[in-house]
């Protein structure tokens, strides 16, 4: 028996491997940063103070600047902080043209009702045009790695949401109100924009409302709890001794009170967390983790700390409720921040040219 050997068949080269695709990671959540303390602020805060009483109001168009400087400069995403670039001479003509405006209507009043009901008019109509050119000039001198933000919005487009929509909110006893506010909101936010890039805002009409109904049903609710507990106390007390008791009736009162004012943080975290989680500035995204408890607590123990130091803690609170307030949020970036920025910052370094003259009319947004 002959022993064969097989040769092995000339085998094909092996394949090369296939390279596998990058893979790029998606980029991290961005927490926003203040870093902002109360015993610095305190400083800047009892200064603007007394030089504005010394100047009887003249400084506090500098103080307000001094102050926003400070909150900007402290408040940091993505390793870079804000910068705010606002002339307090714009800052001021802006009060005079305000303080000029009350006076017209208060002497205009004051003569004849007709030239009151007139000039009560003009304010109604100037006052989408203050609140307009006030969203101007706060975006437009308000920068972030040295590009600067802008608004586009139009005199039109502000007559219709800070005019129109609460003028029929108010007709309809408050039931078009949700829909004033999310118009407000939605105007304010998706006509802003940061260099090239603009914003845009998604918060339905259905969502507000469905806020202002858990808002409004979590006050209610606990009034009715409220009412039935001590009410039940002052039942069994009637009648085992003829005399609900003056006590609990003034603790009854105090509790109405104070849950009443809890519900000022309850809608403070329910609009920032609403607002801010369908905002987005291209195809970045923002989140907003506010807690209610968190924000009563900061709110009720600040109004013990200003009360029982008669003032002096007002600084330490804005801080507190500010850093609380900045630090629930978080940009959430769809790609890198660095190419975002570069694409960004030609367009936004020439945006706004020809309105550094401005005005602020110090209108809270």
């Amino acid at each position: 028996m002959n022993d064969t050997i097989d040769l092995p068949f000339p085998s094909e080269p092996a394949p090369e491997p296939v390279p596998r695709a990058s893979i790029t990671p998606p980029p991290s959540p961005q927490p926003f940063v203040f870093s902002g303390r109360g015993s610095e602020y305190f400083r800047i805060w009892a200064v603007n103070l007394l030089l504005s009483i010394l100047t009887l109001g003249i400084y506090s168009a500098w103080a307000k600047v001094r102050r926003l400087r400070y909150f900007y400069d402290n408040t940091s995403v993505a390793e870079g902080s804000f910068d705010y670039h606002g002339n307090p001479v714009s800052i001021l003509k802006g009060r005079i043209i305000a303080v000029v405006l009350l006076a017209v209507y208060h002497f205009a009043g004051a003569a004849n009702p007709l030239l009151g009901l007139a000039a009560a008019l003009m304010m109604v109509l100037a006052g989408p045009w203050l609140i307009w050119r006030s969203l101007q000039f706060k975006l437009y001198n308000t920068s972030y790695r040295g590009i600067r933000f802008g608004f586009r919005g139009s005199l039109g487009g502000a007559a219709r949401n800070f005019l129109m929509w609460p003028m029929l909110a108010s007709v309809s006893l408050g039931l078009l109100a949700p829909l004033a506010y999310q118009r407000f909101k939605r105007y304010q936010h998706s006509e802003a924009r940061f260099g090239a890039t603009h914003f845009s805002f998604h918060g339905s009409v259905g969502a507000f409302y469905k806020a202002v109904v858990i808002g409004l049903g979590l006050w209610l609710g606990g009034l009715v709890v409220i009412f039935v507990g001590f009410g039940g106390l002052m039942l069994i007390e009637l009648a085992k001794s003829g005399d609900m008791g003056g006590g609990k009736l003034v603790l009854m009162s105090l509790s109405l009170y104070a849950w009443s004012f809890l519900a000022i943080p309850l809608w403070m975290t329910l609009m920032q967390n609403l607002v801010w989680n369908n905002t987005r500035l291209g195809e970045h995204r923002f989140q907003s983790r506010m807690r209610w408890g968190r924000t009563a607590f900061i709110v009720f123990t600040n109004i013990l700390g200003i009360t029982f130091t008669l003032g002096l803690f007002t600084p330490f609170a804005q801080i507190r409720l500010l850093r609380y307030r900045i630090e629930s949020l978080t940009l959430l970036p769809a790609s890198g921040l660095d190419d975002f920025i570069a694409s960004s910052e030609a367009h936004g370094s020439a945006t706004g040219e020809g309105l550094g003259d401005l005005l602020d009319f110090d209108l809270s947004m």
